[in-house]
């Protein structure tokens, strides 16, 4: 009898071990999930500020604006992080009309920009915390999915425009 009880004991540690695993396994998917869905809405972020900032560029005639629009555009995964600061540099140094929607436009794209940054770090942070874990490390629980990569650009600090001119009614 008393040897049943031991029996009993290793089975409900194995069963509890083993649901450890599942859950700590499923963990590490979603964290990755999250990581690469937070990466594709930056990057329709940041494609939808460069057309932005392109609109604004033909409308101001600024060769150099423009210039770094397009860059940012047609950059290749490697080039990405650059592209994206050099036309955020070069942001900074243009005056938005307040009245022109092309420049809402734009500045409302650099806050969704920042926004989306901020998500994929923290995403990209938690998918790496995960994967340093003893047990993800040891079992290899993290093997099929791509490591994870921040994203460095410099935060695009456009000037606060006021509220656009309600139209007159009669």
């Amino acid at each position: 009898m008393p040897g049943m009880w031991w029996v009993v004991g290793v089975v409900v540690l194995a069963a509890i071990f083993s649901a450890y695993l599942g859950w700590t396994a499923q963990r590490v998917e979603r964290l990755h999930a999250r990581a690469r869905s937070a990466e594709r809405a930056l990057d329709a972020h940041l494609l939808r500020r460069a057309a932005a900032a392109a609109v604004v560029a033909e409308q101001a005639e600024s060769v150099e604006l423009y210039a770094a629009a397009r860059l940012a555009l047609d950059a290749e995964p490697g080039e990405r992080e650059t592209a994206e600061n050099d036309l955020t540099r070069q942001l900074q140094n243009v005056a938005l009309d307040p009245a022109d929607p092309a420049a809402r436009t734009l500045v409302a794209t650099s806050r969704r920009v920042v926004l989306a940054r901020q998500v994929h770090t923290d995403q990209v942070r938690d998918a790496q915390n995960a994967r340093r874990r003893v047990v993800v490390r040891l079992l290899r629980l993290a093997r099929r999915y791509p490591r994870p990569e921040y994203f460095d650009i410099v935060e695009p600090v456009l000037p606060e425009l006021p509220p656009a001119p309600l139209p007159a009614t009669i």
